[in-house]
């Protein structure tokens, strides 16, 4: 079974939501604790063995590129200053072996068209997708690895998916299951979302997929949907016809980092279990406490 060495990383959107703040600088920048929301999702992939990591990037994206590049300037300046545990911080916001590749998606057709513009790097082998806004953690194992193990077991495509209330269902795409041999969940079909009262389930593909490359096919097909965007859940729905699908839900906690309370919420449960600032964070807060 093919191994996970390349992940799709779409970065191009334009942040609307943390407007001033994404005015700039975009949204997977945006720091929780002492890391980029990017850094994360990127540490993930890289921990379930992807060495190539392809961003589609878009304008005002250029520090998302910086941030992975080496700073010449600046480990120098840790260095002079014999700042070693923050230039150790900096040499390895990624291991030596993991290489990164820009794309350029010209035009927001929306995650369809972003996965599709990944098609000439990715190949013909399997691939994850990765939503920084969505970040997932699991200190024991990520839920990119975890969905790779699920590949390796059954060789077709992964959606990580999580339990929502029934009223946001019109915020996510819903997938139907039905049981598989081994318990697993088939998709029988996705939605993009649905109203809650036409939701098939309340089962949400939340920001991670490893697909296979029979997506781009389909993805080639997909005619635009609602407000001009390509759908990868229509890509998604075309590629049952040929092969199955399932639906893996993940072990870990999710923030939507898309929103401005999940963000806040991650940086308050994440502050809380940072190494070094935990304790005198978590002092804070109870000195706040009524």
């Amino acid at each position: 079974m093919a191994r996970i060495r390349k992940a799709v990383f779409p970065v191009a959107g334009l942040g609307t939501r943390f407007l001033p703040a994404t005015k700039a600088s975009p949204k997977e920048m945006l720091p929780v604790a002492d890391k980029p929301l990017i850094q994360y999702a990127a540490e993930e992939a890289e921990a379930a063995g992807a060495e190539q990591l392809v961003f589609i990037t878009g304008r005002n994206k250029r520090s998302i590129e910086d941030h992975f590049d080496k700073a010449y300037e600046l480990e120098m300046e840790l260095q002079g200053a014999g700042k070693q545990a923050l230039l150790d911080v900096v040499k390895n916001v990624l291991p030596p072996h993991v290489s990164c590749i820009y794309l350029r998606q010209a035009e927001a057709l929306g995650l369809g068209h972003a996965v599709f513009c990944a098609r000439p790097v990715v190949g013909d082998g399997p691939f994850a997708v990765v939503l920084a806004d969505d970040l997932i953690r699991n200190d024991e194992q990520g839920v990119v690895e975890q969905m790779a193990e699920v590949h390796e077991r059954y060789g077709c495509s992964v959606l990580g998916v999580e339990e929502v209330p029934r009223q946001e269902t019109n915020k996510y795409g819903i997938v139907a299951t039905e049981p598989g041999p081994d318990g697993e969940l088939r998709v029988v079909s996705i939605v993009e979302k649905p109203a809650p009262e036409r939701a098939p389930s309340n089962l949400a593909v939340v920001g991670r997929y490893l697909l296979t490359p029979g997506i781009f096919d389909k993805l080639a097909q997909t005619q635009p949907g609602a407000g001009g965007e390509i759908q990868l859940t229509d890509a998604i729905s075309a590629l049952l016809e040929d092969e199955p699908v399932i639906a893996y839900p993940f072990v870990g906690k999710r923030y939507d980092c898309g929103s401005k309370l999940g963000y806040l919420e991650a940086q308050v449960e994440l502050g809380l279990q940072h190494p070094e600032l935990g304790d005198d964070f978590a002092s804070y807060l109870r000195r706040l406490s009524p």
